[in-house]
Formats: structure tokens, sequence, C-alpha cells
């Protein structure tokens, strides 16, 4: 019969990641939706996973070089530990397993290189980071809410992003539909670095342009297919609508960057 499945009392178990080697599913663009599996395990046992996957996202960037990212998934949780890359969470106390307090660390691939796109000849690389802050989940019947502040803390950008997202698995069966939206803010120092451009980068057709902050719009379907207890497949749709920030950049030509992954992840 088919039904909607209740939203679990207890965190969800990571399932990959993508996520960002494996700290490059964030590098491939992939949302960190995309690590998450469907299936939770008991509250406070360590749990394991392992898989692969690949990914495919289509850059605004001007010309970028998109290319399928093939990647290994690692996923780990227990009561105090979740961690699936590129992902790493410290869960706080909370007295209740519908809510969850966590120090995050992340690793998130915005960086790019001239060599990606011929437009960015001329640009200094711009370096990915590693992020860090705090986030909560908020479980209930209706939909799973997180919602995350981060800080860059290696300085790349020196910027700051804040995050929050609503999804829900319907389960049909062996078959999970979940969809996402999420409204994700970053600071001007973020948008200046990622997609700004300094006087000594100015080319003909390549303006200087300096960044303000702006908030993206993201959506996401995620569908799993378990194919017995263990063995999950899984594929990703993600969308992110860009603020106006960063569309008006000249290094951006669409106001839209689309990706899609796939993988299999066995968890132990």
């Amino acid at each position: 019969m088919t039904h909607v499945s209740r939203a679990p009392r207890a965190p969800a178990r990571p399932g990959l990641a993508a996520i960002a080697a494996a700290a490059a599913l964030a590098a491939a663009g992939v949302s960190p939706a995309m690590a998450q599996t469907t299936a939770a395990g008991t509250p406070g046992q360590s749990q394991w996973g392992l898989g692969a996957a690949a990914f495919w996202t289509d850059h605004a960037y001007r010309d970028f070089d998109n290319k399928v990212r093939p990647l290994p998934m690692v996923s780990y949780e227990n009561k105090w530990i979740s961690a699936s890359v590129p992902t790493l969470d410290l869960k706080l106390p909370s007295g209740s397993d519908a809510l969850s307090f966590r120090l995050r660390a992340r690793y998130a691939g915005d960086g790019y290189k001239a060599s990606d796109s011929p437009y960015l000849d001329g640009m200094d690389k711009r370096k990915s980071s590693v992020w860090v802050g705090g986030a909560v989940l908020w479980k209930t019947d209706v939909v799973n809410l997180s919602a995350e502040l981060l800080a860059d803390a290696m300085r790349e950008s020196k910027g700051t992003r804040a995050k929050l997202q609503a999804e829900r698995r319907f389960a049909f069966g062996a078959i999970g539909l979940t969809p996402r939206l999420a409204t994700e803010w970053v600071d001007s120092k973020y948008v200046d670095y990622y997609y700004g451009v300094q006087a000594s980068e100015v080319r003909a057709g390549r303006s200087r342009y300096e960044g303000d902050s702006t908030v993206n719009v993201q959506a996401g379907l995620r569908v799993d297919y378990t194919l017995a207890r263990q063995h999950t497949f899984f594929v990703d749709f993600n969308a992110t609508r860009l603020g106006s920030a960063i569309k008006d950049s000249p290094l951006i030509d669409k106001s839209t960057q689309t990706g899609v992954g796939v993988g299999y992840l066995y968890r132990f």
C-alpha cells in the first residue's frame, strides 16, 4: 500500500556525501542533501556506510568545463558524531530525539581556477574552503527542518553563509521520494571573492565587479531505491536560482545552476 512515511525522531543517518574525494562532493557542486540516505538507524548505535557515486553540475560560470566527477562515499554515525563527506557534525545535548543541535564543519567546493573556462583566463585562482559554525535539525511529523550558520574557517573568502532547508520523504514501497527546498544567504565577502572581478583581472568583455550579499534559492529531489536493508541506490536532482548579486557578475552567464548525481550505498 502506498503511504507517506513519518519523519524519524532520530536524526537520519547521512549516507555519503558526494559529497563531496570525499571532500569532493561539494567540489562537484552537489547539494549536501545528496549526502543523506533515507533510513535511520537505532539512536546512539554506531553505523557505517560505504559506496560510490558520480555527479555532474552545469555551472553558472561562463563556458565552464563541466565534468562528471566519480567519487567514493563514506559515512559514520553514532550518539555524538555524524560524519558524511563533506560534513562533520559534533552533536550537542538537546534532551529531545526530535531536536538536534550541532557544531559543524563542512568542505565546500566553491572555488575555481583559470583553466576551468576560457572566460576565466587571467583570473586569480579562487580556493575552496572549510566552513565551520553551528546547525540545528528539527524532525516533525510533517517536515524535517534544518538551519546552519557557517564562517570561512580557512579565511579564503573571509565570508559568512546561512541556510534554511525543509524536506520530507514520501515512501512508496521500496522507493522513496524526498523533495527539498532551501534558501541560502551569503555575505558580500563571499560573493566578492567567488564572483567578483578585481582591477588586475579586468579584460575586454570582463569589467570590474564588486559583490554584495545575496540570497540563493535551492530546490531538489532525491529518489532512492532500497534493494535490501543494506543496499540503497539513489539519484538526486538539484537546481539553484542564483541571487541577483551573483547573476550580475560578468563571470556568470545563467541565472540557474543545475546538477544530477547517481550512486550506491552499502550500510553495515
